[in-house]
């Protein structure tokens, strides 16, 4: 088959998909595909098989469409077309290094190398892709940084949008690791311009999307992540048939969700990210899990967490920061500074370390250690001071406040934890704002300002109550700022044991089975604590059992 010269874009089933969604990027090859002349349907070739592994790549049909995908390779060689066939390979190992095989996409790259030889072409420029990714993930941004500039100059000179694009955010995220922040993410922004404005195909723009959303989550840009995450919901929208990158847009979503205080659909989203990750057994199914693990702690659904942070390990996630956590919520404060003290002498990616070192801080607290919260919340101010961005600030200021108290400055304590629980309210982040001030409460007990801890208490309280968040809900008692004494309940025992499991965020299901009771009997009992106190709902049931020291 002779290339043609002029380019010309291929022909897919009209049933299938538009055909400039389904362009796999082959537009350099100049083959053009034509229906057959007997009966429409478009002949067997190479190029149909290549856009039609694209289709099932899209559709989540990911080992059909490599099969294709390897089937048109081979059939590129007989034929002696190296381009598209060298293209294929590159596709199949681009696809091998994000399912983690990596000697499977050594292999693919290196055939891919090997079959357009010194021949000057596009695909030499991508395959400077893999080995800026394998730079970057090997600590050598710089090197990278220059592996993805090759390919961007050799996309500009054949006008390979896809190529183009991939390098940008390739540039932006080594600029990223070499503490260049400002000027990687403008790349990113750049190359998200060419996503939005529809310039590439579907698979790069999702891989594209799902890149620069991770970015976002490297340095706290909790912002451009809404903005960006939203695209991508708006991309996913547009395009019904496209299934991979819905999950990892899920899993995303569910975390700002979660921080904007809307736990129910963030724990629905992050459940939806979990089933369709493990059904194709892709190993994000781990952050999906770890983020619905985080929400059943704050919840204080502590059976779920763990089954969940452990199912997160099982897809090599590491189940901690949170994990940590839950052993300190649940009064296991030795294994709790165990684990924290064990994973901060591992993880030394700044991103990544921030985040255990504002557990480090809460749990060492806990455990009596002043002077180790003090050296972790120092160097998590260091870190903000380098990311200048409100999440990380509003983490580490509140770090900072909690470490004062705990040395009785208590106006320095205050002065910080103000400042982060105005972060906290700017990034509309209710939760982590009502965190932010039990802990002014506490520094202004100790000011003997009892008004003031009590006020704040009573609008932290309002939050948690809203939010379900049983746990916090029982620290309070730890700040309260009067005595409350106990009145006669109008409850059997029975109803106090319910009301309490109520009160710890249990479901009916999981009260009967505690019990050992059938769900019918549990709801039986919670109608007639809703009419014995004047109450109808759950969460005013939980505020009169807290009310009333039942907890």
């Amino acid at each position: 088959m002779k290339r043609p010269a002029t380019i010309r874009k291929a022909k897919v089933p009209d049933q299938i998909l538009d055909p400039k969604a389904l362009t796999l990027s082959l537009q350099s090859a100049g083959t053009k595909i034509e229906r057959a002349p007997v009966d429409g349907s478009i002949s067997v070739d190479p190029f149909q098989m290549v856009e039609s592994a694209q289709f099932s790549l899209l559709v989540g049909k990911e080992e059909e469409g490599l099969q294709m995908l390897a089937k048109a390779h081979q059939s590129f060689l007989n034929l002696g077309q190296m381009n598209p066939a060298a293209r294929c390979a590159f596709w199949l190992g681009f696809m091998s290094l994000l399912a983690g095989d990596g000697a499977q996409a050594s292999g693919w790259f290196s055939r891919a190398e090997r079959i357009l030889g010194e021949s000057d072409c596009v695909e030499k420029g991508y395959l400077f892709l893999p080995v800026g990714y394998r730079l970057v993930h090997g600590g050598d941004a710089v090197k990278a940084f220059e592996a993805f500039a090759h390919a961007r100059k050799i996309g500009e000179q054949f006008d390979d949008r896809d190529l183009q694009t991939l390098a940008l955010q390739g540039q932006g995220r080594s600029l990223i690791r070499q503490g260049q922040i400002a000027s990687g993410v403008a790349l990113l922004d750049e190359a998200m311009v060419g996503v939005t404005a529809g310039e590439v195909s579907p698979l790069t723009a999702g891989g594209v999307y799902c890149s620069v959303l991770d970015a976002c989550g490297e340095i706290f840009d909790l912002r451009r992540a809404q903005e960006w995450t939203s695209a991508l919901e708006r991309w996913c929208a547009s395009q019904p048939e496209v299934v991979p990158y819905r999950g990892h847009c899920l899993v995303r979503r569910a975390e700002i969700l979660q921080l904007h205080g809307a736990w129910e659909e963030a724990i629905t989203q992050a459940r939806e990210a979990c089933e369709r990750f493990s059904e194709s057994h892709k190993p994000e199914a781990g952050a999906a899990f770890y983020r619905l693990a985080e929400l059943y702690r704050v919840r204080g659904e502590y059976a779920a967490a763990e089954s969940a942070y452990q199912e997160a390990g099982r897809w090599l996630r590491s189940p901690h920061p949170g994990m940590a956590l839950l052993r300190l919520a649940q009064g296991q404060t030795a294994a709790a500074s165990a684990s924290i003290r064990r994973i901060a002498e591992e993880v030394r990616e700044p991103g990544s370390r921030a985040r255990i070192l504002e557990s480090y801080v809460e749990i060492v607290l806990a455990s009596g250690d002043t002077a180790g919260a003090r050296a972790a919340a120092d160097e998590l101010q260091e870190i903000a001071n380098r990311f200048n961005a409100p999440w990380i600030t509003a983490m580490s200021a509140r770090a900072t406040g909690a470490v004062l108290l705990a040395e009785s400055d208590l106006r320095g304590a205050l002065a910080e934890l103000r400042r982060a629980w105005v972060l906290w309210c700017e990034l509309d982040a209710p939760y982590e704002a009502a965190r932010t001030r039990v802990l002014i409460a506490s520094a202004c007990k100790k000011l003997d300002d009892c008004d003031a801890a009590k006020l704040e208490l009573e609008m932290a309280q309002e939050v948690f109550l809203r939010l379900g968040a049983a746990p916090d809900l029982a620290r309070l008692k730890e700040f309260s700022t009067e005595e409350r004494g106990s009145e006669d309940s109008p409850l059997t025992d029975r109803e106090v044991q319910i009301l309490k499991l109520v009160a710890t965020g249990r479901t009916n299901r999981g009260i009967a089975t505690k019990l050992g009771i059938s769900e019918k009997t549990v709801a039986r009992h919670i109608s007639n604590i809703f009419n014995k106190l004047d109450i109808s709902s759950r969460a005013a049931a939980t505020a009169f059992a807290y009310q009333h020291q039942l907890m």
